[in-house]
């Protein structure tokens, strides 16, 4: 896979291979969460169906793994 830029920490790697993906760690994707409940990420804008367009060819979420 592509190493992807972690969006906390910009350190870069085969983040989607691991459990915290796209996030390089545990931690990085517990500040990010932590910004959402701040209010420092928000969502601009309702999303509209042209937003999705495009979208519609993708194919369907598979459910995880039953532990």
């Amino acid at each position: 896979m592509t190493p992807v830029k972690c969006p906390t920490c910009a350190r870069r790697g085969a983040w989607f291979d691991g459990e915290f993906g796209p996030f390089c760690s545990k931690r990085c994707r517990l500040v990010d969460l932590g910004k959402w409940f701040n209010g420092e990420n928000a969502i601009s804008e309702p999303l509209r169906p042209e937003h999705f367009a495009g979208f519609d060819q993708l194919p369907a979420d598979t459910a995880p793994p039953e532990e």
